[in-house]
């Protein structure tokens, strides 16, 4: 089984930047198979553009655009690459940043497939500031990461205790978000009070339910924005009231406008 070494990605790496212990690379995928591999480091693999198919010894993951992956060192996994420009963000951690950061290596383990719209904006955002490229995007990078794992390593969000309803109004959001939600259906339709839910969600995700549904809504929106449709049929067909709502929201959660962002996807 091939190993691949800190920076290797199979493919058409267009950009590397490597600092304090991370590598970030930003590679076009050109193989249609991938067979099974592992990497030395941990990392995560962020999908801008495209689809693929990738497994592993516990599961099989679609993955279009928009899907933010962990991987632990040497986790084997494969790919499969439709015949289509396929784009992966990548950042890969070295064990020195691990213990720079005082973070165990085992705080987090195995392959994932991350579906929380908070985490992916993070993710999002470290892809911005490598693009921007400032005096300051470093830092900026550590403080998003760190970020990033304090939500991983939460005890309430990955606990294998929470309440089965916790599960199903995820899947409930991820599958109805751009339509419209109340708190009295959704309440209902998982048959325990209003006000638990709210305050249950709030304790298992560290925000609102309208505040998640908003996060859920960018995010699908983000990949659209690499393709040549309007803001106004991106804003619809995320489930936005109108474009000005869409660019408002954007910017909240992304600190940049939606053409902005369009912009510096093609760097």
């Amino acid at each position: 089984m091939k190993s691949l070494h800190n920076g290797e990605f199979f493919g058409q790496t267009n950009e590397t930047l490597r600092f304090d212990g991370l590598t970030i690379t930003d590679t076009e995928y050109t193989h249609p198979y991938v067979d099974w591999h592992y990497h030395e480091n941990a990392y995560f693999t962020f999908l801008l553009q495209g689809n693929m198919t990738e497994g592993n010894k516990k599961e099989i993951y679609d993955c279009p655009a928009g899907t933010l992956l962990y991987h632990h060192w040497e986790d084997a996994h494969y790919n499969i690459k439709p015949d289509i420009f396929t784009r992966g963000f990548h950042l890969e951690l070295t064990e020195d940043w691990f213990e720079k950061f005082q973070i165990s290596k085992d705080s987090v383990e195995g392959s994932f497939n991350l579906k929380n719209p908070a985490l992916k904006l993070l993710m999002y955002r470290i892809f911005k500031e490598t693009k921007i490229h400032d005096s300051s995007f470093e830092l900026s990078v550590h403080e998003l990461l760190l970020h990033i794992f304090d939500q991983l390593s939460d005890k309430s969000c990955n606990s294998d205790k929470k309440p089965g309803w916790i599960r199903k109004v995820d899947d409930i959001l991820h599958e109805s978000f751009t339509e419209k939600l109340s708190l009295t259906e959704l309440s209902k339709t998982l048959d325990i009070h209003p006000v638990h839910l709210s305050r249950g969600f709030q304790k298992h995700f560290q925000c609102t339910l309208g505040m998640y549904v908003r996060k859920l809504k960018i995010n699908k929106s983000l990949p659209l924005l690499s393709t040549h449709q309007s803001l106004a049929e991106v804003a619809l067909e995320c489930g936005f009231a109108d474009q000005s709502h869409f660019i408002r929201s954007f910017k909240e959660g992304m600190g940049i406008t939606p053409l902005q962002y369009r912009n510096l996807m093609k760097k």
